[in-house]
């Protein structure tokens, strides 16, 4: 919907009010339909403006999702930090921690999948760089508080694990989560009907097996 009260944005703080309007219809209808469905004539539409209006703002629709990701790792890593603190040192409550902070962040993990394959492809270097450094640093979050639950594990191993998380995250939620053709196929098809599964719970295990592999590999001295 458009916003009542001006139709062109001039003043900062009515740029500032039109970007965020972009950005909060980009994540609603992601939500909705899945990111890679989104367009920037969608994005423009939904908010009552011509496509060229949120191109003043953006360069790209993949620059609109890559702000998207960008906020949704702070996100993530101000829950995932409390919540790997309250588990302790129990590696299979830290890995439920880390599944269940992602599990209530949909558009992070569909997003996740885009990043590398689309969404790093359509920006400048320089958004590309501002992005990786950003994120580094909530990761830096995040492996601070996984070392310190479980102190056995290095620093490098704590990055390990965040790469192996997003590598499950993003894939496994583009695989529970297909077109609504595929989704019939399998639920009509018995012999393949099997290979979607639920997310939640097939990231907490493959969480939990990656980092007791970690806890495993050091306790039998394989690493230096």
């Amino acid at each position: 919907m458009q916003t009542p009260g001006f139709q062109r944005a001039r003043s900062a703080e009515h740029k500032r009010q039109r970007r965020d309007e972009m950005l909060d219809a980009a994540r609603n209808l992601a939500l909705d339909k899945g990111v890679r469905a989104v367009t920037m004539t969608d994005i423009a539409a939904e908010i009552g403006v011509h496509k060229s209006a949120v191109l003043r703002y953006f360069e790209t629709r993949e620059a609109v999702f890559l702000e998207l990701l960008t906020e949704g790792w702070a996100e993530w890593v101000d829950a995932c930090v409390p919540a790997v603190e309250a588990a302790g040192s129990d590696p299979v409550e830290v890995a439920r921690a880390i599944a269940e902070t992602l599990s209530k962040r949909p558009l992070f993990c569909d997003l996740l999948a885009h990043a590398p394959m689309n969404l790093e492809r359509g920006v400048s270097v320089e958004a590309v760089r501002e992005f990786k450094l950003t994120s580094f640093g909530h990761i830096d979050r995040f492996v601070q508080a996984v070392t310190t639950a479980l102190p056995t594990l290095t620093k490098d191993e704590g990055w390990s694990l965040i790469s192996a998380v997003n590598a499950l995250a993003s894939t496994l939620w583009q695989i529970t989560h297909p077109t609504a053709a595929v989704a019939e196929l399998y639920r009509t098809d018995p012999q393949i009907g099997h290979a979607v599964g639920d997310f939640g719970p097939n990231l907490r295990e493959q969480t939990e097996t990656f980092i007791l592999g970690l806890l495993a590999r050091r306790g039998i001295g394989a690493r230096p």
